[in-house]
């Protein structure tokens, strides 16, 4: 019997990380089985071609290498992490709880892709890369941390690479139209596909740590209370 994949998606330095933490203490104790996973795979030589494309090895600009290429990288990272990692674990009724998944690909590389027709082709096709030629899971839940572009910017700014440990960031991160462009795919594609949205800014300002886990908690017991 397979187990429940619930993504957190969301732009850099807007919690995910956090919040997949909080997340996963509390079902822990609460005697649920659950693991977290994160995309990139940093630590594995799966991601050796996001890190490339991500430090700039193939262009400085998200949009030097186009869409169709930068997914592929993504989603052989995530193929090689399921294969070898968590399949057995969700497979055998566990809880994954991803920090990024499929849904990155689609916000991240969608945004480069202005033509509304030619958008919809790509997210088409990227489903069908990942979830039937590559056999990974469809989540059961993704939920969208809301966090403006510009907010998130502010978070990130002395934050070290992921990648390098130093203070220079990624290509993406440090392109701040690009983000923009994100942030806006990222709400449109929320609604399209009925993903969680949860806010992050409150009266102009970030809300707490405690308060939007509350919120992502509430959605993921709605979830396993289905079961």
């Amino acid at each position: 019997m397979k187990g429940k994949l619930i993504v957190i998606e969301a732009g850099d330095g807007s919690g995910k990380e956090t919040q997949s933490k909080r997340l996963y203490e509390r079902l822990i104790d609460e005697g649920y089985n659950a693991r977290i996973i994160r995309f990139p795979n940093y630590g594995s030589d799966s991601s050796a071609l996001v890190r490339m494309y991500l430090r700039g090895d193939f262009g400085s600009r998200p949009d030097d290498v186009n869409a169709y290429a930068s997914s592929v990288f993504f989603a052989v990272d995530r193929f090689a992490s399921f294969k070898t990692d968590w399949k057995g674990f969700y497979e055998g009724g566990g809880i994954i709880l991803a920090d990024r998944y499929t849904t990155s690909n689609m916000v991240h590389q969608a945004a480069k892709i202005e033509d509304d027709a030619e958008r919809r082709r790509f997210l088409e096709w990227l489903y069908d890369l990942e979830f039937v030629k590559l056999g990974l899971p469809v989540p059961d839940c993704v939920i969208l941390l809301d966090m403006p572009a510009e907010y998130a910017q502010r978070l990130i700014k002395d934050r070290s690479n992921k990648i390098t440990g130093q203070e220079e960031k990624d290509i993406h991160e440090k392109d701040g139209t690009y983000l923009e462009k994100v942030y806006r795919t990222t709400k449109s594609l929320a609604e399209k596909y009925g993903w969680h949205r949860i806010a992050c800014i409150k009266d102009g300002e970030i809300r707490s740590i405690e308060d939007i886990h509350e919120d992502v908690y509430k959605i993921v017991k709605n979830l396993l209370k289905s079961k």
